[in-house]
């Protein structure tokens, strides 16, 4: 699977969710939560304990968003 794929396949954006930030698919857990958690040292572990809906692809899909959104390469359907 490309990280394109893996984006594509785990993460959305619609305004009428989460006031449009890009969030994890069926959830209201945002990628900059997931971020923030990462970067405050939680472990992939912890982050998955305390949000049972998550599965680890997500996280993975979040770094890749994030590295794909740096780079400006992003393109991601959103929802009308």
């Amino acid at each position: 699977m490309t990280t394109q794929a893996l984006i594509e396949q785990h993460i959305e954006i619609n305004p009428k969710i989460m006031m449009g930030k890009p969030v994890i698919k069926n959830t209201r857990i945002t990628i900059e939560l997931i971020l923030e958690k990462l970067a405050l040292g939680e472990s992939f572990e912890a982050i998955l304990d305390e949000h049972p809906r998550l599965e680890k692809e997500h996280i993975y899909a979040a770094l890749a968003f994030a590295a794909f959104s740096l780079r400006g390469e992003i393109l991601i359907s959103t929802a009308a």
